[in-house]
């Protein structure tokens, strides 16, 4: 019996030529687009339009609500609260794969597929794991780690193997070119530029909210007035809008006390973080880790995360790692295979558990 794969489909190069794939490969294939923001309307059209060119059925499903309170809200919550989120991460757990599979179930379709650059492999225990993709510069496995077991074992990456490049000639070939004629999509799908002014739109009363506050030293020191500290990110170095005769780097941002702390590159420089609400495909593993502290780092080597309380573990890395993120993602790898992840807690306290 012929299966049936639900395919998302943003009218782009990658899920086009899933579609493409996945029918030459003997699927039924049936193609899903999901209107996320008023900009996405126009790629739910683009994506109707080459499901219409390969022969396969197409939907469409208004999302906009739903995406607001599940991605769209905690982004703008994790910039007041001091950190710097990784809406992709909590997106395609809440919504993207989670809509798949419940429009699978709907469509009798018992596999779903997305353009993501990843392998996935499958033990003898039914154990799912991402595994990297084999273009390293592609490779998305990163923005997957909160996948669920549940959602892997319905899930199909065909892209794991190619290459970009390859994949765009693959779709010339096929004569599927007008895929993606828009360009790449953006880092974050509902941000349409900078950051600080999708803030500015979308918080009421914006200028009540975000105030303007004081730039420290390591020290504590008064040294100068920013413009309200999510505004900032740890590591930024341009844009501070403060000359101290040096250059300058956020190594700390302070939300209870509007407070941004500028130091120097060196003092960005760790081989510790803690992590908070770790997730593992199985127990974590004691040796062999490596972990990237944010998409498309050098895995580092590091120890097995220790708790310390409080709900934060302590990771300890082999070798240096610059501008520790709170709210950005550390994934844990075992070779190629994605074996967890965490998110980057708060770093404050973090030396009295720090035993060299």
């Amino acid at each position: 019996m012929q299966t049936s794969v639900l395919v998302g489909m943003s009218g782009g190069i990658d899920s086009t030529a899933v579609c493409s794939m996945l029918l030459e490969q003997g699927y039924r294939v049936v193609g899903l687009t999901f209107v996320t923001c008023d900009a996405s309307f126009a790629a739910a059209e683009a994506a109707a339009s080459l499901a219409k060119r390969l022969g396969i059925e197409h939907y469409v499903d208004d999302v906009r609500d739903e995406f607001r309170t599940k991605v769209v809200k905690p982004f703008i919550d994790a910039y007041l609260s001091g950190t710097t989120p990784n809406p992709c991460v909590n997106c395609n757990r809440v919504m993207k794969f989670d809509l798949l599979c419940r429009w699978a179930d709907r469509l009798g379709c018992e596999k779903i597929a997305t353009g993501h650059y990843v392998n996935i492999q499958e033990t003898a225990e039914k154990k799912y794991y991402i595994v990297t993709g084999d273009d390293p510069r592609k490779d998305q496995s990163y923005f997957l780690w909160r996948l669920t077991q549940e959602q892997l074992s319905r899930c199909i990456f065909p892209l794991g193997g190619w290459k970009k490049s390859d994949v765009c000639n693959y779709l010339g070939v096929n004569n599927l070119d007008e895929a993606g004629k828009d360009g790449e999509s953006m880092e974050v799908c509902f941000v349409p530029g900078d950051y600080r002014d999708f803030l500015c739109e979308n918080i009421p009363d914006v200028d009540s909210v975000i105030r303007e506050g004081s730039f420290v030293d390591a020290a504590g020191r008064v040294i100068g007035t920013h413009r309200g500290y999510p505004y900032y990110t740890i590591g930024q170095r341009k844009g501070l809008g403060i000359a101290l005769g040096h250059p300058a780097y956020v190594i700390k941002v302070n939300a209870e006390k509007n407070t941004v702390m500028l130091g120097t590159a060196e003092q960005l420089v760790t081989r510790y973080m803690l992590i908070e609400t770790p997730e593992w495909v199985d127990a974590a593993p004691l040796e062999g880790l490596t972990v990237r502290v944010r998409y498309r780092s050098t895995p580092i080597s590091c120890d097995a995360p220790q708790p310390v309380g409080d709900g934060r573990w302590l990771v300890r890395l082999h070798s240096d790692a610059s501008a520790i993120t709170p709210g950005q993602s550390a994934v844990f790898y075992l070779g190629n295979t994605l074996v967890g992840g965490a998110f980057i807690a708060s770093q404050r306290g973090i030396n009295q558990w720090i035993k060299e």
